[in-house]
């Protein structure tokens, strides 16, 4: 019998998300496709997909559980929604930041969100970020925001000489 996280985002594409499962799990370590569903014959007056199609692709990103459901064309993601992929290093960021740009959308990249060939916002960041931002010295957490406002994707030896003076 299956198992289910408590909590599951569930994205809702037209007709993508299996290709879309597919192209995050190879992106992400400890990444798999669990299980795709297919329409039936039922609900075929409310939903119109052929019976046969994909319906839903559950998959793991990272260990976390991710549903893709192909709803139809209804309802397109918004930058109102993003996923944080919070990176220790530079090189990790760059892994991230090319990968999930790839045919996504040059125009809607800054401050280290990025949206990719989906149309789903991500936001790559160093986890040092952070740190500096919640500095207590009010002065070096305000250089550093400056610096990140200026940036698409994130450098974090950017950050560093900024936010060290």
């Amino acid at each position: 019998m299956a198992t289910f996280a408590r909590i599951t985002p569930c994205l809702w594409f037209d007709r993508q998300g299996e290709e879309a499962a597919q192209f995050y799990v190879s992106i992400f370590p400890d990444s798999r496709i669990t299980h795709t569903s297919r329409y039936g014959d039922a609900g075929q007056e409310i939903h119109h997909m052929p019976p046969g199609t994909v319906m839903t692709v559950a998959f793991e990103l990272d260990g976390h559980p991710f549903t893709a459901l192909n709803g139809g064309p209804l309802f397109r993601f918004s930058e109102a929604i993003s996923f944080q992929v919070n990176c220790d290093s530079q090189e990790e960021v760059d892994y991230y930041w090319e990968r999930l740009g790839v045919d996504g959308d040059p125009k809607a990249r800054q401050c280290g969100w990025l949206k990719d060939k989906f149309g789903l916002s991500w936001q790559v960041v160093p986890k040092a970020m952070y740190r500096m931002l919640n500095d207590a010295d009010a002065t070096r957490a305000n250089r550093l925001m400056t610096a990140v406002l200026t940036m698409k994707k994130i450098d974090l030896h950017e950050l560093e000489r900024v936010y060290n003076g």
